[in-house]
């Protein structure tokens, strides 16, 4: 099996301008809008991601859900993920263009490496993936895959991923056969592509550290979050030593007018006004997290007014 030259993943554009030591950046879910039901518009959102790209947002995240699941209530951006990836990517330059999350378990592991490498080159290097091992059991019996399983196939699949992605003419067994004498292509635009984690996708934090570039985790009061960000740390450190891996988590904000607004719970987020969305990313950056993707979903205020606010008022007070 021969190596390609190992360039260093944090020459990846997207990578490198997510993540940060002691830093931390502001990233955009799609759909990038506030809305009741399942069923996002998805109107206006090339205008909305160009301009959270010349506002300085470091990253638009999209997600994977093949099917509507009334349980769960949503289905992201609506679009495939892989397609909608090509689209923003040509209408987009150097934002970060970032899956939160690819369900690795549901698709074959060639399929997956192709779409991902023709992706980040054709975005010159942007993209990076968050990777999960999906928790919507309705989805695996209809694709024929052992929901129990999802864990053990997650593993299989991930290295499978990196290996066509990292070698040339890759020779090894695969849950479906042995690899030999062919090559996947495109190649990526540097060495290999960023891949994160989500939650524990069923394997343990020693595991994340060893095998991905980061972790993925879900938004947590930030006494409870300081603790897991610590664990994280912890464990790079006995894993690498002194290398820096990222730690990022999603956000959902119902963005008041009120500047002073004072916070109220919504599902996994707040409403509030602007200064206690800054004061919490401050708070998060101080307590060790890298980079806070945001979801307007349960907001009550049009995207572009909030887009605006926090371009003008937010992002500028965590520039260091």
């Amino acid at each position: 099996m021969l190596t390609l030259n190992s360039d260093t993943k944090s020459k990846n554009k997207g990578y490198s301008s997510m993540f940060r030591k002691n830093q931390l950046s502001v990233g955009l879910f799609f759909p990038i809008e506030a809305f009741e039901g399942t069923k996002p518009t998805m109107q206006n959102q090339i205008e909305l991601a160009k301009r959270a790209e010349e506002g300085g947002f470091s990253a638009l995240w999209f997600r994977d859900v093949p099917l509507l699941d009334p349980a769960f209530g949503d289905v992201g951006q609506i679009f495939d993920p892989w397609v909608y990836l090509g689209y923003i990517a040509a209408q987009t330059e150097s934002i970060a263009l970032a899956t939160g999350s690819v369900i690795l378990p549901i698709r074959h592991p060639i399929h997956t490496a192709k779409a991902a490498a023709s992706v980040d080159q054709l975005s010159d290097g942007r993209l990076v993936l968050g990777f999960a091992s999906g928790d919507r059991p309705v989805e695996y019996p209809i694709l024929g895959i052992d929901f129990e399983k999802r864990g053990e196939i997650f593993r299989d699949y991930f290295r499978d991923f990196k290996l066509y992605l990292e070698s040339e003419f890759p020779e090894f067994q695969t849950p479906f056969g042995k690899i030999s004498g062919v090559d996947l292509v495109p190649k990526p635009v540097s060495f290999g592509i960023p891949t994160l984690v989500t939650g524990c996708s069923q394997q343990s934090v020693k595991w994340i550290a060893e095998n991905a570039d980061g972790w993925i985790s879900y938004p947590r009061p930030p006494d409870q979050q300081m603790l897991v960000v610590s664990h994280w740390r912890d464990v790079v450190e006995e894993v690498w030593g002194d290398r820096f891996l990222p730690f990022a988590q999603s956000l959902y904000i119902d963005l008041q007018k009120n500047p002073n607004a004072l916070p109220k719970n919504i599902h996994l987020g707040f409403s509030s006004g602007r200064n206690f969305v800054t004061e919490i990313l401050l708070i998060l950056r101080k307590i060790g997290v890298n980079h806070v993707v945001l979801n307007l979903k349960y907001g009550k205020r049009p995207a572009w007014e909030v887009l605006e606010e926090l371009i003008e008022f937010v992002l500028p007070a965590l520039k260091i």
